[in-house]
């Protein structure tokens, strides 16, 4: 499939199912003449403005062929190759600068296309259907899910993170009593169980807005790094617990977490996304939860003192397997890669299960050279097959 497109959502409110009706009215028209058809050179102009998607497709023949779509308006066009009917998406490309020509590589076997097109300005706008007849199997498109399915997707991750939630305001609460206390010993043990809890709950790309930082925020970038005031959270608390900081120095950053924590239950359900970003949002994550494990935590970069960050990575793999669940049933029908992807994440938390000791966790400093570049690979090609989940996920592509 080909894409040129961002990460931003958007939502196509008007409803398709009606006008797909008459797109395969109009492709019936259009069977005869294709029947003995030969495929489109590379080169073949097809044309979209604010008026007409998709002119210029005279003969139309299975096969991997490239397509120039041309945009003949003032202003840019968003132009999707889409099953007509099915609503599936073989091919896109967003934001075709006006007076531009960008090539669109597709594999199409038997069966009815339509160019999608749409822009800033006017409503979408869905060109005439070509038939391509036989049983001619071409590439698999991406099928748009529905509402309800997404609702589905939406409830899981609610009561996912919620309930992540309460248990970390517990283990919080546990960890600033043990401060006041003044048993470090035990604080050192609560505050990973806590820790690992956070990092189950998948927090990538800014899921809980400001909290993010203010509970777990790295001190990259403040202007007193560690000695920062604004160095709050998880790693001031890992800094200070294993750089010999009293009780007295960890009560206030303690007492600090427990309230933030406790402050963010009630703020979650103020974060809520609407339908569409929160599916969108859920297969994000997925890839996103890995992708700064390997920056940060295989790394080593985000290790304070206590050297498990590759717990952190461990329980990163957690996390991705839970948002995978919520995703899998769609995912079953839509991604071919799925039985790979499972076969890398096994692997990949396999060595870093491996590094778990009788003595506790192996710090990614001590990692050798062949054991770094192992986890390095099986991180890598796990994250490439996770990377087309946020694409094929994207807010524009749901039906009702």
């Amino acid at each position: 499939m080909t894409t040129t497109m961002s990460i931003g959502y958007r939502r196509r409110v008007a409803s398709r199912a009606a006008r797909y009706a008459v797109i395969l009215t109009a492709a019936s028209l259009l069977t005869g003449c294709a029947g003995t058809s030969t495929a489109p050179k590379a080169g073949t102009v097809l044309t979209v403005s604010a008026t007409a998607c998709g002119t210029g497709w005279r003969h139309p023949a299975a096969g991997l062929q490239t397509l120039q779509i041309h945009n003949a308006w003032t202003g840019p066009i968003d132009v999707a190759l889409i099953g007509a009917g099915t609503f599936a998406v073989y091919a896109r490309i967003e934001a075709l600068g006006p007076g531009t020509t960008q090539p669109m590589q597709v594999d199409l076997g038997s069966g009815s296309y339509a160019l999608d097109c749409s822009g800033s300005t006017y409503s979408e706008l869905i060109g005439r259907a070509i038939v391509i007849p036989g049983h001619v199997r071409g590439g698999a498109g991406i099928i748009p899910v529905s509402y309800s399915q997404m609702e589905t997707v939406a409830d899981e991750s609610r009561a996912y993170i919620v309930g992540g939630l309460g248990a970390l305001a517990g283990q919080v609460t546990v960890l600033a009593a043990d401060v006041r206390t003044g048993d470090l010993a035990a604080t050192r043990t609560v505050w990973l169980t806590a820790h690992l809890m956070w990092e189950r709950l998948g927090s990538a790309y800014g899921m809980f807005g400001d909290y993010d930082d203010m509970i777990d925020g790295l001190p990259f970038g403040l202007p007193g790094g560690v000695h920062d005031p604004g160095f709050t959270g998880f790693y001031r608390l890992e800094y200070g617990l294993w750089h010999g900081q009293s009780a007295a120095e960890l009560t206030g950053p303690a007492s600090q977490l427990e309230t933030d924590v406790r402050s963010l239950i009630p703020a979650y359900g103020g974060m809520q996304l609407q339908l569409p970003q929160n599916l969108g949002d859920v297969a994000l994550r997925t890839h996103e939860i890995l992708e700064n494990a390997m920056r940060f935590q295989i790394s080593g970069q985000a290790d304070f003192g206590s050297g498990t960050t590759l717990a952190t990575t461990a329980a990163g793999i957690d996390a991705t397997r839970a948002q995978l669940k919520m995703l899998y049933p769609l995912l079953v029908s839509r991604y071919p890669d799925l039985s790979a992807l499972y076969t890398w994440l096994d692997r990949l938390q396999s060595l870093i299960d491996a590094e778990k000791t009788s003595r506790g966790w192996t710090p990614a400093s001590e990692l050798t050279t062949t054991q770094r570049q192992m986890i390095d690979a099986a991180a890598g090609q796990t994250l490439e097959l996770l990377s087309p989940l946020p694409v094929d996920f994207e807010a524009d592509r749901v039906v009702p």
